[in-house]
């Protein structure tokens, strides 16, 4: 396999844009608003019970009041906004204004922003949305207002001065002992990308050079207006995890979302792949975010409301940590985690270094590469989500300020882009790392074990932490900046790499009552 001698170029984020004045167009708006949801918050599918919903129902039951609907539609009448849609199952009306009737509605100011010394202009808005006090307690968000960027890529491409081995995904899948007699057969498996493009050629021939006779099909969805555009840096995010999961789990069907890389986007993407009743997909992977604290507290609780969907409905959502050490990129020196990785919900994916011999691992340690500017596995402490139960036995160090945030991330896989996976991207064939590869790897694994199970593992936190060391390979050397790898869970590898078929047994024996092999967590 070739080198690339290409480095991920800077992913800016929205507060990186430099404000260049009030926005003067007059071209209209789509915005997306999210309701609340009608009775109480849904129950995670927590493995081994079944989801308490079906998508069918899940809209009489968690979806958005119908009342609530007819507020919003006369306040956006009286503001001269056009409705474009409604889905009150996944709790959303799209409306369409030109600027300054969505100013005026909004109570906000829109500006022009641009990306970077000569970088894109866009639209954002710095102001948080105002609503009469009769409907606010109605929208949980106004998604659509700031187009700006809300996440970046979490891949890592091994330089051309580098020196290091790399594997197949097939043959990670080996060293982690991924169940035998098991592809993800009867599973989709959902990837969500905020930019880069597929290429079909380059996924079959890939496919091919492995022996993978059997190519799974993979569906492109369109998401707000996202579509799959090849020929850009992330297009080897999405190749990596197109070719991740279906050399791990060549039975499954494959649906890639290609949304805007924006609050709006990100939220949609999420909720229409949990809610979408033709592909039925069991297993989400995200390999982008960007640091919790970079997000506004209402997109923060939109998403999390679209996740909590997902988990309700019975839907594992894996998410990359971050390839950028425990600051998570930022540049305030303190410690930050990623989100959506940060979320309860989420099965958050930390990487490691793996090296092997022969069909075994060698030695795993914490992925840190800072020193070469390599890259590092994000990891830390949430300071927007409180600890969870499940997390409770974990010995989760203090947050910030003290707070007693959970903990993140919960599992890890070869991440290391000095031990990083083959891939073909855009007709070449490159070696690619970060923990963006870890999620996918997760994914496919998880559609194995759903296989096997005969139902969707659903929310695996509580599973995961109870059966513990068993089937997981503990990480206990190296770090990540603020954290140090050790016994049991930690803030840089979690419970550690999986032992695929003891992962699988013990979930099996779960799901039976007789019993699981139990470790420290």
């Amino acid at each position: 396999m070739s080198k690339s001698t290409a480095r991920p170029s800077h992913w800016p984020l929205a507060a990186e844009a430099r404000y260049l004045g009030p926005h003067q167009g007059n071209e209209p708006i789509d915005v997306t608003l999210v309701m609340r949801r009608r009775g109480d918050h849904p129950t995670p599918a927590a493995w081994p019970h079944r989801p308490a919903s079906k998508r069918e129902d899940f809209g009489a039951q968690w979806g958005a009041d119908p009342a609530d609907a007819e507020k919003l539609r006369s306040f956006a009448q009286s503001h001269g906004l056009t409705e474009t849609g409604c889905e009150l199952h996944r709790r959303v009306m799209h409306l369409r204004g030109t600027p300054q009737q969505l100013q005026q509605a909004f109570g906000v100011q829109l500006g022009s922003y641009q990306m970077g010394d000569a970088g894109p202009t866009m639209i954002g808005c710095h102001d948080k949305p105002a609503l009469p006090s009769d409907i606010s307690s109605s929208v949980i968000a106004v998604l659509g207002l700031d187009q700006r960027p809300v996440a970046r890529p979490h891949f890592r491409r091994l330089a051309a001065s580098a020196s290091g081995v790399s594997y197949t995904p097939p043959q990670v899948g080996q060293f982690y002992a991924f169940p035998d007699g098991t592809d993800g057969t009867g599973q989709t498996v959902a990837i969500l990308e905020l930019g880069g493009g597929y290429t079909p050629a380059d996924f079959t021939q890939y496919m091919q050079t492995l022996g993978i006779t059997k190519v799974p099909t993979v569906d492109v969805v369109s998401v707000a207006g996202g579509t799959s555009q090849p020929g850009g840096d992330a297009d080897g995010e999405v190749m990596l995890d197109v070719e991740v999961i279906g050399s791990l789990a060549s039975g499954a069907s494959i649906a890639v979302y290609f949304a805007p890389n924006t609050d709006q986007g990100f939220y949609e993407a999420i909720s229409q792949a949990a809610h979408d009743a033709t592909r039925h997909p069991s297993v989400i992977s995200i390999s982008w975010g960007g640091p919790e604290d970079s997000w506004s507290a209402s997109s923060l609780a939109a998403m999390q409301s679209a996740l909590a969907d997902a988990v309700a409905l019975g839907v594992t959502v894996t998410a990359a940590s971050g390839d950028s050490g425990s600051t998570d990129g930022d540049t305030d020196g303190q410690p930050h985690v990623d989100f959506p990785a940060s979320s309860p919900f989420v099965l958050a994916c930390g990487g490691t270094k793996l090296t092997a011999s022969g069909t075994s691992i060698k030695s795993e340690t914490v992925w840190n590469e800072q020193a070469s500017n390599e890259g590092a596995t994000g990891g830390g402490v949430s300071a927007s989500f409180a600890l969870p139960a499940w997390q409770a036995s974990s010995k989760v160090p203090a947050g910030t300020n003290g707070f007693v945030g959970r903990g993140v991330p919960d599992v890890a896989g070869d991440a290391d882009p000095v031990t990083g996976y083959q891939v073909r991207v855009d007709g070449q064939n490159e070696v690619i790392g970060g923990t963006s590869a870890v999620a996918p790897l997760w994914a496919a694994l998880i559609a194995r074990c759903n296989q096997q199970l005969g139902q969707s593992l659903g929310d695996p936190h509580e599973a995961l932490y109870t059966i513990g060391a068993a089937a997981f390979h503990d990480i206990t050397s190296g770090n990540n900046g603020s954290f140090k790898a050790g016994k049991g869970w930690d803030a840089c590898t979690g419970l550690g790499s999986p032992k695929g078929q003891a992962l699988l047994t013990a979930l099996a024996a779960m799901k039976t009552g007789s019993g699981t092999p139990t470790g420290t967590s």
